[in-house]
């Protein structure tokens, strides 16, 4: 009997969450599927704040090979990559709100923050490398 693939996206993505501690209801798996690759987009929203952030993005053959990959990043992300902290607020709100993320570089956490929104909607007032752990 061949595995429904599915159940085995549904699993995938069930154990990606599980490993960056988010629910179902904070995570969106946004999929580009092309000829001979699909790109997978994993997007974390902030309850507090209700805004989202891309999280990484990853390409496979396929949507499972992809999923594998973000298991894979997931599972090694802060093995791999620096913390950063952001503060920022929205045009025309008040409210200063912090983030953090998970990046190669100052420039890709900048990346993340902007992900899917205009970049003069957000003023950022600061970015700061966190000590390593």
């Amino acid at each position: 009997m061949t595995e429904d693939k599915h159940v085995e996206i549904a699993r995938l993505q069930q154990e990606i969450g599980n490993y960056i501690g988010m629910g179902q209801n904070s995570l969106i798996f946004e999929f580009k599927e092309g000829k001979k690759k699909a790109k997978l987009n994993l997007i974390t929203v902030n309850p507090r704040h209700s805004q989202s952030f891309l999280f990484h993005t990853e390409e496979g053959l396929d949507k499972i090979d992809a999923l594998k990959k973000m298991l894979d990043y997931v599972k090694n992300y802060k093995e791999r990559e620096s913390s950063f902290t952001i503060q920022w607020t929205l045009k025309g709100e008040n409210e200063l709100h912090t983030s953090y993320f998970s990046a190669r570089n100052i420039l890709d956490a900048i990346d993340k923050l902007y992900y899917g929104r205009d970049p003069n909607s957000v003023t950022v007032f600061s970015v700061m490398l966190n000590p390593m752990t």
